[in-house]
């Protein structure tokens, strides 16, 4: 008996610490999934709204299908580790897109409805006939009325989703022209030092106006839009001294912009010394990448990837 009551335990023991290895293996799990990136979600759940009205298919194909698109497109550059500023974008078109397919659906239903309170107010009207009730006309024009005002709502909407959407495009477009690249900390601009300011200086050179004036015209053109102005420098030097030419550095190329008419509140400016390199300081031409200022764009609606 005492053999048997020990196989017992033993068998339970081993049962009663499965639980808690699974447990701990889910908590682990849990512990190391990274966060859903929140415009991914937001996108993903304005595409599965739309695809979950019955009248998107009817009314709003063209536009569902291309919020499917750019949505497929923005989680394969999250499954492949994209950099998150292209992702974001992915997934803002996405969901702009599927807004202008609701905006459409909306419309629609907004049409419908107002047929449908046509139909009713001639219903009202000819019983208002009948019982000579006053009450019943103004039911039918309020009816009327509502619908209307759901269809101009419609139509707003729609415009707006449009507008916005062919924004981020053109944006994106201009910066392109004006040579911005695109990095894990959104579209940056970078000048090298020796075409803004002489050797040790922090007085910006003639030859700074047309990049400068470039920048301040897409800037005035995009109101929403802000930069945060980097100054960098190479590893020569003391640390104080890199950091307040960095800065002084950066401040100048921030007057300049609200010189030619950029919001100072849209503008900010940092300087970041020789503490982020991109190249050696072991040699003239890797110190010359290191001597440079960057302009970091944010997106339309004033945020930043990284406030690195």
């Amino acid at each position: 008996m005492n053999a048997t009551k020990r196989q017992s335990t033993k068998t339970f023991s081993l049962y009663g610490m499965l639980p808690a290895c699974a447990l701990a293996t889910l908590l682990t799990a849990c512990a190391t999934t990274p966060p859903e990136d929140p415009q991914l979600m937001a996108a993903r759940s304005a595409v599965d709204q739309l695809e979950a009205d019955p009248l998107a298919q009817q009314t709003a194909g063209k536009p569902l299908q291309d919020a499917r698109d750019a949505l497929a497109a923005a989680e394969s550059a999250a499954r492949e580790r994209k950099p998150q500023a292209e992702i974001d974008h992915l997934a803002y078109l996405a969901k702009r897109r599927a807004d202008i397919g609701q905006a459409v659906v909306d419309e629609n239903r907004a049409r419908q409805q107002m047929a449908q309170a046509q139909s009713q107010r001639d219903a009202v009207l000819l019983a208002a006939r009948e019982r000579e009730t006053q009450v019943a006309r103004e039911q039918a024009a309020s009816a009327i009325a509502q619908a209307e005002i759901s269809q101009q709502q419609a139509r707003s909407a729609q415009a707006d989703a449009q507008a916005s959407a062919a924004q981020a495009q053109a944006a994106q477009e201009e910066l392109n022209s004006l040579q911005a690249k695109q990095t894990e900390r959104g579209m940056v601009l970078t000048l090298g030092s020796n075409l803004l300011f002489d050797t040790g200086s922090d007085v910006l050179k003639p030859g700074a106006d047309d990049s400068l004036n470039r920048v301040a015209q897409f800037l005035q053109q995009h109101h929403s839009i802000e930069v945060r102005i980097e100054g960098h420098t190479d590893s020569q030097g003391s640390d104080s001294y890199n950091d307040g030419l960095s800065e002084r550095r950066a401040g100048a190329v921030a007057h300049a912009l609200e010189s030619r008419g950029v919001d100072s509140g849209r503008v900010q400016a940092v300087g970041r010394g020789k503490a982020l390199p991109i190249a050696t300081n072991e040699t003239a031409a890797g110190r010359q990448q290191n001597r440079r200022v960057e302009i970091i764009f944010s997106d339309l609606s004033g945020q930043f990837v990284s406030a690195r």
